[in-house]
């Protein structure tokens, strides 16, 4: 791979991530019908400096405003959900390192990161008791150094990735992460997902069998939730925007059939309309669509604006109002995605279904993606906060 563009600001950065948003966008549904991975634009990904747009300003990077970083998953999302979904543990990763990473700990992976080397994720496993039930184990060695055990599923990026982050515990049950090269002896990635939607994430098993970890590649991720922290907030806030991205393109999709190749209905030119696109029913369902489009784009932003906020000035009471902030993005976030995905068909016609159009992609990815984490436990966390002041959790997925 050839050396990676540093951006400098966030102008520069959201120029780049328009661009290569249109680019993805030519090819995504072909992508998704041949599930063909896409390992050529991941590599035009790392060169365009986008994945170190999060790197500290001491360490070389842009540092951008929390609205980019949104503004950037949201553009990818729009032209391709599989694609946006790669890096979401990337920064999350990313973000592990700014928090509880050591000086020198940090000047490597930035390092690593400013050269476009990616972060994958080994976290969820399945089979436990729930999702924070995690069994993987970290093992010390008398030498200081550790072995890494237990099988990881759902591990977006992994199989495209040089670095594979590895939530795991220590023998006193403390959350780590341990971060693992991709060619590590006993690491094996295997591509099994089969989802109906986000196909090309390439979402599969990660397995662990004694693999060495030396000492300074572990970090106490546990020490993050003893505090105030934007963990969650920051994860939650990339799969609002990958959310948000899926309604927008979605909807453009819909505007473009309907314009160039749905057909009014009937009773529609026998009032004196004669294309679809002057239906006053369908201009009606098209206003409520972008309503809800709007509605999502708007609490993205003034989420990632709370972010940045709290940030500055990191409390208790700071970080719940950026967590609650949050939690309302991803549920109107969710909420428009799968509505405008299926309204798309309502729209279009007979005709959209087909199979060789493969506008069911937005529905599938959306239906896939919202799956995620449940919306209903975020609306409880809004509705304690508002009526009983009480602050949202500290567990990482809010």
């Amino acid at each position: 791979m050839s050396a990676a563009t540093v951006i400098a600001d966030d102008a520069e950065a959201l120029a780049a991530a328009a661009e290569l948003a249109a680019d993805f966008r030519k090819d995504a549904a072909e992508r998704d019908a041949q599930r063909r991975l896409p390992h050529a634009e991941l590599e035009r990904l790392s060169a365009s400096g986008l994945l170190a747009v999060t790197v500290p300003a001491e360490f070389g990077g842009a540092d951008v405003r929390t609205d980019t970083l949104a503004e950037i998953f949201r553009l990818l999302a729009a032209a391709d959900a599989s694609l946006a979904q790669i890096p979401q543990s990337h920064f999350v990763y990313v973000g592990v390192l700014r928090r509880q990473g050591t000086h020198e700990q940090q000047e490597f992976f930035f390092g690593e990161v400013l050269r476009g080397k990616r972060l994958g994720n080994a976290q969820s496993e399945a089979g436990t008791k729930h999702v924070q039930d995690i069994r993987t184990r970290l093992t010390p060695r008398p030498d200081g150094s550790y072995l890494l055990d237990g099988v990881k599923n759902y591990s977006t990026g992994a199989l495209f990735a040089d670095w594979i982050p590895v939530l795991t515990r220590a023998d006193d049950d403390a959350l780590h992460v341990a971060y693992v090269p991709r060619d590590a002896p006993g690491l094996t990635v295997v591509d099994d997902w089969d989802g109906m939607g986000q196909r090309t994430t390439a979402s599969g098993t990660v397995r662990l069998e004694s693999v060495p970890v030396p000492a300074d590649r572990v970090l106490p991720h546990h020490l993050t939730f003893q505090s105030p922290q934007l963990h969650g907030a920051l994860a939650q806030l990339m799969h609002a925007a990958i959310d948000a991205g899926i309604a927008s393109g979605a909807l453009a999709e819909a505007v473009e059939f309907v314009r160039t190749k749905s057909r009014p209905w009937f009773e529609s030119v026998e009032e004196g309309h004669e294309t679809a696109a002057e239906d006053p029913l369908l201009i009606q369902r098209f206003g409520e669509l972008a309503i809800q489009v709007r509605a999502a784009d708007a609490l993205l932003a003034a989420a990632a604006r709370s972010v940045d906020a709290a940030r500055a000035e990191l409390t208790d009471d700071s970080a719940a109002e950026a967590s609650i902030a949050v939690a309302a993005a991803k549920v109107t976030a969710a909420e428009a995605a799968v509505e405008v995905a299926s309204a798309l068909f309502e729209v279009s016609g007979t005709r959209s279904a087909l199979d060789s159009l493969r506008l069911h992609r937005h529905w599938r990815d959306a239906r896939t993606h919202t799956l995620h984490d449940p919306a209903r436990w975020k609306v409880q966390h809004i509705g304690r906060y508002v009526l009983n002041g009480t602050r949202p959790p500290r567990h990482g997925l809010l």
